[in-house]
Formats: structure tokens, C-alpha cells, sequence
């Protein structure tokens, strides 16, 4: 578990939900905030080794969706940095009610973030477009697909199918650092 997890996790949904707003005009669908979160945290893996919210993800048809925060969506008041808001739609809106700590995040997680809004953040951006890229771009998410449809996904198979069986030498940095936490994960 990593230090202020739930104060790192609350401050990351409502800064894509503000910033998202702030791009576009339009509150964050859950489904975008989904596919945020999963773009954050699978890119931030494959850089550098580590995941910054620790969230459990399961793989289900339109992408990776992190658990915690979809069974919490219907929950009224769990965060007083934002809102879940059922929409019209039978969907939920995410809606910022203050401003997200930033603090709990190193500056490598910063840029990344603002390069997704940067990215994401348009008008011409549907969610169907948002689920075909994590379908794309997140390799754990489509072995798990293939083997197990809503299975939960193994952050190790963002990297090589060989990941474990590697030999020291032969690991990528992300990858060294991504077993070391693991390994001490398994100590505590």
C-alpha cells in the first residue's frame, strides 16, 4: 500500500474531473474517468515500474475499470474533493467540489496527467474512442481479456510474458523496479 492512498486517489479523480471540465465544458463520465485512471496508471507502469494508486483493475468489455472507485459510484459524500452524480442516462457524472492535492503526486505522475487531459480532453473525444485506446495501449488488459473476460488484471503482464522468469541482467529497468516492489510487497 502506498502512503496517503486514499487522499492520492481522491485528488487524482477530482484533478481529471476539474481539468477535464475545464478543456471540454462538459462533467467527466464515469467510463472517461475510468479509462483516466487506467491510462495513468498502466502508462506510469511501463516507464517506470510502478503504479501510482495502487487501484485494482478488472478487465471488462470496454477496458480496465479500477474496482474500488466503481462500487463506491453510487456511494453518496465518500470524498469531499468530488461527486459521483447519476445522469439522465442511467450513466454517472463526475463533478469537482474542490481543488485536488497535488502534493501526494511526484512531478513525473503531474506531467503524465496533464498529458492525458492534454490528450483526452476534447470535445471530439467520445468514450467509445477512450475504450479502444486502453484496449490498444494496455497489454494486461488484453491478455486478461483473451484468458478470463472480468478477470482482475496482473500488473506484471503489462511487461513480457517472461517477466518473472528473467534473468537479472535481462530485466528492463521498469521491469527491476516493478519486481523489487513486488518482492517487498510480499515481505510485509
Amino acid at each position: 500500500m502506498i502512503p496517503y492512498q486514499k487522499e492520492k486517489i481522491e485528488s487524482a479523480i477530482c484533478f481529471f474531473a476539474a481539468e477535464h471540465y475545464k478543456k471540454t465544458k462538459h462533467y467527466l463520465y464515469q467510463t472517461f474517468l475510468y479509462k483516466y485512471l487506467a491510462l495513468f496508471e498502466f502508462g506510469y507502469l511501463k516507464k517506470y515500474g510502478k503504479t501510482p494508486l495502487n487501484l485494482k483493475y478488472r478487465a471488462m468489455e470496454k477496458g480496465p475499470v479500477p474496482v474500488e472507485i466503481y462500487s463506491k459510484r453510487t456511494e453518496n459524500n465518500w470524498s469531499e474533493l468530488f461527486e459521483f452524480k447519476q445522469a439522465e442516462d442511467n450513466n454517472y457524472i463526475i463533478t469537482p467540489k474542490n481543488k485536488p492535492n497535488l502534493d501526494y503526486f511526484s512531478s513525473r505522475e503531474i506531467k503524465l496527467m496533464n498529458e492525458l487531459i492534454e490528450i483526452y480532453a476534447q470535445n471530439y473525444v467520445t468514450s467509445k474512442l477512450m475504450s479502444d485506446v486502453s484496449h490498444e495501449t494496455i497489454l494486461a488488459w488484453v491478455k486478461t481479456w483473451n484468458k478470463e473476460k472480468n478477470a482482475f488484471i496482473d500488473f506484471s503482464l503489462e511487461f513480457s510474458d517472461d517477466v518473472l522468469k528473467k534473468s537479472e541482467s535481462a530485466l528492463t529497468f521498469p521491469e527491476e523496479v516493478y519486481l523489487t516492489q513486488k518482492g517487498l510487497e510480499n515481505c510485509v
